[in-house]
């Protein structure tokens, strides 16, 4: 399974050959029965697709209802099934729509005649061009980047969740060089669904070191859809905060008849910060009714430098270097795809290896995540609509210990794994209730167990981390959580469009008997007297609105009441240390961090589940093409029932917390750090997100000038202390310049970031200054091969991130937020065809 290296050793002669994938992406297109004219335009909307078709091709037809997932040629031959019209793709995102060919000759003569009559009378093509459109999948609160997007920002990251940097109301939490964790209105990590191809991912890790968009390469995602703060219940439940779904390539057949269809890409990458590099490359065959598809890649990086020096208490580098940055990823994946008339099935298997990934903000380090997943997909439709189902496993095998930058001696070792199985059911149809009403209706079922065990490193029971067996922190963890839902969606008119939705869901969680490095101490034994089964039932709704009043003017109003049940960690991060003759040792809980503020935290059984109830609103003012200019606004406001968040350590199951009194923190280790444990709280969150865009310039000799702006606003406090929530974004804007003619894409961009004075004062959260950074970026595409070039900190300037948490690098002193990355030059090429 490791062989990737020595794949992407043969890059050169792989892009020699162009090796290509098709990416063509599918849409969830909700379309009702109408005339074929307004059928075609709402799916130029939803889609981006440009069709062509004679001045009067398309009076008196009708179409029928489109409700799923398409990619365009199927949207496109659905719509056109009983038209008697036939279509010719001319381009990725054009199409002809044209008279189908008669089924029997014509004269010679009449051949002739109708030749001339065609040169001497052209055909007039109307144009549907929906070029601005920003959202291709039809769904408010909605922001859906496609293939174009993405493919902007692989050079730049290895970072799956920073390719969604530009989406409207998203901030990250610092992690690892591969694994930073997105933040939608205030609220990250498990208060969020994340989805890779239809997964429901979960973090199997005290410190949460592989979220879910670890689990999934920058070169593999053909497509992202984020739902900031309201989602559907038909698109996800157990979260609060909002949705991210991100899509591989979906097949592409050979049309029926013709040759096999071959095809592949290959990519290769290089940013000067950190010496970081890597590459792709895929391949695909298919026939009309089969595709067999590959696909890797690999990426390596050193430690990364700030803008200057930040701190004067490194030892290992230089005070300008980012200790415990360093990581090195690969990835790889089958999959074979079947068609048969109206059914598609799609499995999928991959493999995941991370020799390390060092944390700049968390005590310990990765040093080796194996993990391998199967996803089964299938879709049937029929006359009355769609059902489409799917089934997945995904194991992973986690390690944790101390990387070169975290060793004092060179000795120095802390063994600690964990494995999670994660699987999951799910099954949904969509049915055409009448032309204007859909229903959608389905169930969904996750299963999920986790352990988590630290080897001990000597049999001296009597010395700290050291006994006769493992510290078992989540013994045979468990949480299942089964949902069923319905949504009602009424397209009214043009104008109108309304969705209600229920979901209940039931999470049931337990976990079993754990012992301290082999020993049942006495607060082993109190925990494990206790009734740990904790089963919640969450009820979701979703109430959504749209009104188009005309072509250049759309509003949107949404509540939603969201719950979030605990996870493992949460509730059962048991031990508060370790009592050793008048000390207690809290190693234990400094080693559970998930948030990255280099404290330690003890959960808490009787944590009841986050409701959250959500109000939001959109106005978007644009030109009537969608070509010109665009702004839009969207408030917020999320009040949080039992929110999940820090107080100072109590007493409790026999032990005294150490230095457990409210301002005071722990000695252990040293650095000024508290020892925290989590409670409900009541909280609340609002903010805006406002955006824009105008074409400044179009002409043929200079081509496209277009200026855009983004501004985000959120804050969030805990009702009942008073005190900021904790990694809330300040006040930020990102200006830019983007020019296009012909092959050439570049862009100007500035981010302008508010200093961070509303922090967490429980956490001891740093603050940071404001700043702003200057970057560069540039691509230009032939038919085959494509190069890109960026600069990213332009000035190299040296700030710090406001949600990046407590350096901890080769320091243990809280208080120095992790920095920024400095000036990088970043340079790609991709070959396909």
């Amino acid at each position: 399974m490791r062989t990737l290296p020595k794949l992407i050793a043969t890059l050169p002669m792989a892009m020699v050959m162009g090796a290509a994938v098709a990416e063509e992406s599918t849409f969830n297109l909700n379309i009702p029965a109408q005339p074929l004219a307004a059928a075609i335009e709402a799916m130029s909307k939803q889609t981006g697709l440009q069709p062509f078709y004679a001045d009067g091709a398309l009076i008196g037809k009708q179409s029928p209802a489109l409700k799923g997932n398409y990619s365009k040629r199927e949207a496109v031959e659905k719509l056109l099934a009983q038209s008697g019209l036939d279509y010719t793709f001319t381009g990725d995102n054009t199409v002809a729509v044209k008279a189908a060919e008669a089924p029997v000759a014509v004269a010679e003569s009449d051949q002739k005649e109708k030749s001339t009559k065609k040169t001497e009378e052209p055909l007039v093509l109307d144009t549907l061009t929906i070029k601005a459109q920003k959202s291709n999948i039809d769904q408010p609160f909605g922001t859906y980047l496609d293939h174009s997007k993405i493919a902007l920002a692989r050079t730049a990251t290895s970072d799956t969740a920073q390719m969604l940097k530009d989406t409207p109301g998203i901030s990250f939490s610092g992690g690892g060089g591969i694994s930073s964790r997105p933040v939608i209105h205030g609220m990250a990590d498990d208060r969020l669904r994340v989805q890779v191809d239809g997964m429901n991912l979960i973090s199997a890790c005290a410190n949460h070191m592989n979220p879910a968009l670890s689990y999934v390469a920058p070169s593999s995602v053909l497509s992202a859809q984020v739902l900031a703060g309201i989602t559907p219940v038909s698109m996800g439940g157990d979260s609060i905060g909002g949705t991210i779904r991100v899509h591989s390539a979906d097949p592409e057949f050979a049309e029926d008849g013709k040759a096999p269809l071959i095809k592949g890409q290959a990519s290769t990458f290089y940013r000067t910060n950190g010496d970081a590099r890597g590459g792709n490359i895929s391949a695909s065959i298919a026939n009309e009714h089969a595709e067999l598809k590959y696909t890797g890649s690999t990426v390596q990086s050193r430690n990364y430098k700030a803008g200057g020096n930040f701190t004067t208490r490194n030892t290992k580098n230089g005070n300008d270097v980012v200790s415990s940055s360093a990581y090195k990823s690969e990835n790889q994946s089958l999959s074979l795809a079947l068609r048969n008339d109206d059914h598609l099935a799609v499995i999928k298997v991959g493999q995941q290896n991370i020799p390390y990934q060092a944390f700049p903000n968390v005590r310990m380090d990765m040093t080796g995540d194996d993990s391998w997943f199967a996803n089964v997909f299938t879709k049937s439709k029929f006359q009355w609509g769609n059902i489409e189902t799917r089934a997945y496993h995904e194991d992973a095998q986690h390690k944790m210990n101390f990387l070169a930058d975290k060793m004092t001696t060179p000795t120095r070792t802390m063994p600690m794994d964990t494995n999670g199985v994660n699987q999951g059911l799910s099954v949904k149809a969509n049915i055409d209730m009448t032309d204007k009403h859909l229903l959608t209706v389905g169930s969904e079922y996750q299963r999920y167990r986790l352990d988590d065990w630290w080897d001990p490193i000597g049999p001296n029971p009597m010395i700290m981390m050291q006994g006769p067996g493992a510290f078992q922190n989540i013994n045979q963890g468990k949480r299942d959580r089964i949902d069923l839902f319905t949504e009602w969606e009424g397209r009214w008119n043009q104008q109108w469009l309304t969705q209600l939705g229920a979901r209940v869901g039931v999470v049931e969680m337990n976990a079993g008997n754990v012992m301290d490095y082999g020993v049942i101490t006495p607060e082993a034994r109190i925990v494990n007297s206790q009734n740990k089964k904790q089963t919640d039932v969450n009820i979701d709704w979703t109430a959504l609105a749209r009104y188009t009043p005309n072509d250049m003017q759309t509003y949107e109003l949404g509540a939603a009441r969201k719950t979030r049940s605990p996870n493992l960690y949460e509730r059962f991060a048991w031990s508060r240390g370790r009592v050793m003759g008048v000390s207690t040792m809290p190693m234990a809980m400094l080693m559970n961090n998930w948030v990255g503020d280099g404290n330690g935290y003890v959960g808490d059984i009787n944590l009841k589940p986050e409701v959250a109830h959500t109000v939001s609103a959109t106005a978007n003012w644009h030109d009537a093409d969608q070509e010109d200019w665009e702004a839009k606004i969207t408030p917020f406001y999320t009040h949080v029932e039992n929110y999940i968040d820090a107080e100072f350590c109590r007493p409790a199951n026999g032990v005294t917390c150490a230095n457990s009194a409210p301002g005071k923190t722990t000695t252990h280790g040293g650095g000024g750090f508290r020892l925290l444990q989590l409670a409900n709280f009541d909280a609340h969150l609002f903010g805006v997100d406002v955006s824009g865009s105008k074409r400044l310039l179009e002409n043929v000799k200079y081509g496209s000038f277009t200026g855009k702006v983004g501004m985000n606003y959120v804050r969030g406090q805990n009702n009942d202390t008073g005190d900021n929530l904790y990694q809330q974004m300040p006040f930020n804007t990102t200006v830019a310049l983007e020019h296009q003619r012909g092959g050439w894409t570049n862009t100007i961009e500035t981010q302008i970031v508010a200093p961070k004075t509303d922090v967490q004062a429980i956490r001891l959260e740093p603050r940071t200054a404001g700043y702003a950074l200057l970057n560069l970026r540039s691509s230009y595409t032939w038919k085959h091969l494509r190069i890109d070039g960026g600069i990213d900190n332009l000035l190299d300037k040296n700030y710090a991130l406001p949600l990046g948490g407590t350096y901890i690098g080769e320091t243990n002193i809280q208080g120095i937020a992790v920095p920024g990355m400095g000036r990088s030059f970043n340079v790609g090429m991709t070959v396909n065809y």
